[in-house]
C-alpha cells in the first residue's frame, strides 16, 4: 500500500481549515446581531458586516464602539459583562452589549468577543403593547363604570320616566362596549391574516356598500352623502369586506365631525395602476400638529365629541391596516375649521 506524502496531509488539512473558517465567517456574516472578537493581546481577529459600521466616525457609532472596547477589555480579563445603550440618532436606537471571554481547553482566556443586539425595534413594540392595553383598559373603563353607575341608579328607581331614561342609558354604553371589542376584533383579524384573496374588488360597489351601512348614522345627523366618479375603474385585489370597512370608517369618521346639514362626498378616480378613493367632509378640521397622529390607535383629535357620538377611536387605525394589507396608503389634507379630506390609494389590478 503506498504512503500519502505528509505534504499532501498538510495541505488536505489546510484546505479543510480554510474551508471552515470561510463557512464559519459567512455564518456570522448572516447573523442579526453584529459581532466582534479578539485576541488575548486586544487586537480585532474578527467583525462581521453588522459589526463593521462601529468602525464610523458618526457620533453614535463612535459610541458604540467605545462601549464595545470597554466590554473586550472586561472580558479579557476573564469577565463575563453586559449593557444595555441608548442612541438618540437621529435615528434613536437601542443596543443590547453582551461581552465574553474565550477560553482554551485548559481554561485560559485566549480572547474575547462581544455581541451586540439592536432591540430598537423589539423595545418600540414592546412600547406599542404597552400603550395598546393601557389605552384598553382606559376605554372600556369609562363604560363598564357607566354602567356600573347606572345599573346602581335603576335599581333603587320606581319612577317611570327615569326608569327609561336611566335604561336607555345603559343601552347606550352596552352599544359602546360592543363598538369598541368590535373594533378591536377586526384589528386582530387584519394584523393575524395578512394573505388576501386573489378575486378583484370594484371600489364603486365597495363604497356603494359602506354608503348604505352608513347611511342610517348620516341621516340622524342630518348629513348629506354624495358619490361621483368610478366609471372604468381597475378593480382592487383583495378582501371586499376589509375594503367595505374601511370606506365605511372614512365615512363614519366625516359624518361625526360633521355638522348637521352638511355634505360628505365621496369621489373615485383612477391612473390605470392605482385606484384612488377621495372622502371629503365639510366638518371642524383637524389641527395640523395632530395630523401625524390620527391614524393612532384611541387617538382623538377631539375626545369630548367622539365619545358624544360614539366614536371608538379605532376607525382610522382600522383604514391604515386595511390600506398597509392592501398594498397601498392612506393619507389625510385637513385645515381647522375648513373640513378634511381623506385619500384611500390602492394598487389596482391589471388586464
Amino acid at each position: 500500500m503506498s504512503r500519502i506524502p505528509d505534504t499532501a496531509l498538510g495541505h488536505r488539512e489546510t484546505e479543510r481549515v480554510e474551508k471552515e473558517a470561510h463557512l464559519l465567517r459567512h455564518a456570522l456574516d448572516a447573523l442579526p446581531q453584529a459581532v466582534v472578537v479578539h485576541d488575548e493581546k486586544g487586537a480585532v481577529v474578527f467583525r462581521n458586516r453588522h459589526a463593521e459600521s462601529l468602525a464610523s466616525p458618526r457620533h453614535a457609532d463612535a459610541l458604540a464602539a467605545r462601549a464595545v472596547d470597554d466590554l473586550l477589555a472586561a472580558a479579557l480579563k476573564g469577565a463575563g459583562v453586559s449593557r444595555t445603550l441608548e442612541l438618540y440618532g437621529p435615528p434613536r436606537r437601542i443596543l443590547d452589549l453582551a461581552g465574553e471571554a474565550i477560553r482554551n481547553a485548559d481554561g485560559d482566556v485566549v480572547g474575547a468577543m462581544v455581541v451586540i443586539d439592536d432591540v430598537s425595534e423589539r423595545r418600540r413594540l414592546d412600547d406599542v403593547r404597552r400603550d395598546f392595553v393601557a389605552n384598553v383598559s382606559h376605554e372600556l373603563r369609562t363604560p363598564v363604570g357607566a354602567l356600573a353607575l347606572l345599573a346602581e341608579a335603576l335599581k333603587d328607581e320606581h319612577e317611570e320616566a327615569v326608569v327609561d331614561r336611566l335604561a336607555g342609558r345603559i343601552a347606550d354604553e352596552a352599544v359602546r362596549v360592543g363598538r369598541i371589542i368590535e373594533d378591536l376584533l377586526d384589528l386582530s383579524r387584519m394584523e393575524a391574516d395578512s394573505s388576501l384573496p386573489l378575486d378583484g374588488v370594484s371600489m364603486p360597489v365597495a363604497v356603494d356598500t359602506a354608503v348604505e351601512r352608513v347611511r342610517h348614522s348620516a341621516d340622524q345627523r342630518g348629513v348629506q352623502i354624495e358619490t361621483m366618479g368610478g366609471a372604468g375603474a381597475p378593480a382592487v385585489q383583495g378582501d371586499e369586506r376589509q375594503l367595505v370597512s374601511a370606506v365605511a370608517n372614512l365615512l363614519d369618521n366625516a359624518i361625526k365631525y360633521s355638522d348637521a346639514g352638511a355634505l360628505v362626498s365621496v369621489a373615485i378616480d383612477h391612473d390605470g395602476e392605482w385606484v384612488n378613493v377621495a372622502v371629503h367632509d365639510q366638518g371642524v378640521g383637524i389641527p395640523s400638529s395632530d395630523l401625524e397622529r390620527v391614524f393612532e390607535r384611541f387617538y382623538r383629535v377631539d375626545r369630548a365629541r367622539s365619545r358624544q357620538t360614539g366614536g371608538t377611536g379605532l376607525g382610522l387605525s382600522i383604514v391604515r391596516h386595511v390600506a398597509n394589507n392592501h398594498g397601498g396608503e392612506v393619507t389625510v389634507e385637513s385645515r381647522e375649521g375648513e373640513g378634511s379630506t381623506f385619500r384611500l390609494r390602492l394598487p389596482g389590478l391589471r388586464p
